[in-house]
């Protein structure tokens, strides 16, 4: 049974475009993940990337035309200029991470609607409300926002941390342990399912 680290970010576009089709390839294979949320801004630093207020002109505006139409291709709404972007992302990485702890839920589902907070529905990540919705939504107990706060903060900067030893420089990113095979980007996805099912 094949096992992937599954790294991403709560304000990550591309993880929101991710969608669940992830949680699809990983069920038709019988896989298992661990989900790690990360601090992508400390990892474009720690990984020779530029946050995307600090780039080159042109790649800022290629990022806008690219994210524009990966969204219409995949037939999702999107908002490219969100009215709380970019936020304090952690409060909603702890509390991913003490619902991943605590089980009953669909962690896809939780990342989904996380990351659909920031990119479609115009609400702060930052705020208790946002995240207690985002959980209840996902079938996890809200009272998760303010658990094993200590906790999640040790397990998100752990994450980091390997993350970069792992060689993982963005999100999306999934790494399949059995094999080392790493796939960056929402993209990628139908990659990783042809990988499991030993096609690439």
């Amino acid at each position: 049974m094949p096992h992937i680290d599954y790294y991403w970010a709560t304000l990550s576009p591309y993880t929101y475009l991710a969608g669940t089709r992830f949680e699809e390839v990983v069920k038709k294979h019988g896989a298992t993940v661990t989900y790690k949320p990360c601090d992508i801004i400390a990892l474009f630093g720690r990984t020779g990337g530029t946050p995307p207020k600090d780039r080159h002109i042109s790649r800022i505006e290629y990022r806008a035309q690219e994210l524009v139409r990966q969204a219409k291709k995949l037939d999702m709404p999107f908002n490219l200029k969100p009215a709380h972007w970019p936020t304090n992302g952690a409060p909603a990485a702890y509390a991913f991470i003490a619902a991943q702890n605590a089980g009953g839920g669909d962690l896809g589902a939780l990342v989904h609607a996380i990351t659909r907070a920031v990119w479609v529905e115009e609400k702060d990540i930052a705020e208790d409300a946002v995240v207690r919705g985002c959980l209840e939504s996902a079938g996890f107990d809200p009272e998760l926002a303010n658990k094993g706060l200590l906790e999640g903060a040790e397990t998100y900067a752990r994450n980091l941390e390997e993350a970069v030893e792992a060689g993982v420089y963005g999100a999306p990113f999934y790494i399949v342990r059995e094999t080392g095979q790493r796939f960056w980007g929402q993209d990628r996805i139908e990659d990783l399912d042809m990988h499991l099912a030993g096609d690439l």
